[in-house]
């Protein structure tokens, strides 16, 4: 039966076996003798009382900042949750939440997609492979500013080059950055250009990973390229995706730069995130107590799509 011998090393590969031999199955959860711990616990613990010291009082300031009506300059008075009911009630809130809802679906997926096609791509023999692997980081190692300018140089005016393309070709003239849709689909796309080198790493890194045998396992049992792709490659690496996932969730939903160098958050508010959103409220508005509970809720979002993806890492193993 095809794929019989490949699922049989699949199961291998993730249990620690080697997949030519019996062997017993790699215990990855030996037991650390009591000395190890004690030793493991005492080279952390200067780490911990670092983030602490650094993270907590911020969050501890910003918390309460968040249930005050105050400025930048003084803390107000206590209004407990108004703030976030204030935000919460807001159209501007959800419309910025429903942004950014948008911009991290396609932020993540996009990336990965354009990231797993272009590391399955590298792992043949393509001539000059190492000069190309270099070349797809530059969008990932240039600075945002520069990312950012070149591309408003593309298409931030009528007169840019890729608008003059089309009005060449008899398309119309289109408004990249001041159309409301087309600002949004360019925000996007620039997204993606700029995040898929982290995820073809990350995915590069897993794929190298993958025992060789299982896919002459899988050969030989008359697999198609299809059926070694979906059934052995995406489980094989299924732990290295929900990390990426979760780190380039971070990423959009925290992305500032991104969108504010590109549009400042327009035209009429269509490309504001989350993030501009509470720095305009803090920064531009001095409304510092709404603009912190939109900080908490986006941390909050963000905790909790963090622990569902972490629950999916470790479901992704095959006892």
């Amino acid at each position: 039966m095809a794929l019989t011998t490949a699922q049989t090393g699949l199961s291998r590969a993730r249990r620690g076996v080697a997949p030519g031999g019996p062997g017993k199955p790699v215990n990855r959860k030996s037991k650390l003798s009591s000395q190890t711990r004690k030793t493991f616990f005492w080279l952390l613990l200067p780490s911990v009382v670092l983030l602490i010291l650094i993270h907590g009082y911020p969050l501890i300031y910003a918390g309460i900042q968040a249930t005050h009506d105050g400025s930048l300059l003084e803390t107000g008075q206590f209004v407990g949750l108004e703030n976030f009911a204030t935000v919460l009630a807001s159209e501007a809130f959800w419309k910025a939440a429903r942004f950014t809802l948008v911009f991290t679906i396609v932020g993540v997926f996009g990336s990965w997609l354009l990231g797993l096609g272009l590391a399955l791509l590298l792992r043949t023999k393509i001539p000059a492979g190492g000069t190309f692997k270099v070349l797809l980081l530059l969008p990932w190692v240039v600075p945002i500013v520069v990312s950012s300018t070149a591309w408003n140089w593309l298409v931030g005016t009528p007169d840019s080059l890729v608008p003059s393309i089309f009005r060449n070709l008899g398309l119309g003239t289109p408004l990249f950055l001041a159309d409301p849709t087309l600002a949004a689909i360019t925000v996007m796309v620039f997204k993606v250009w700029v995040s898929f080198p982290f995820m073809m790493m990350m995915t590069s890194a897993a794929l190298a990973s993958v025992d060789s045998t299982v896919y002459e396992a899988a050969s030989m049992d008359g697999a198609t390229r299809w059926q070694q792709f979906s059934q052995i490659t995406l489980p094989l690496i299924a732990r290295s995706t929900y990390i990426s996932w979760i780190l380039m969730t971070i990423f959009c939903v925290n992305d500032f730069p991104t969108i504010y160098l590109l549009t400042g958050g327009g035209p009429v508010d269509a490309t504001t995130s989350l993030v501009v959103l509470a720095y305009r409220t803090v920064f531009q508005d001095f409304q510092t107590g709404p603009g912190v509970a939109i900080a908490f809720l986006m941390t909050i979002t963000l905790v909790v799509v963090s622990v569902i993806l972490y629950r999916q890492i470790r479901k992704s193993s095959v006892e």
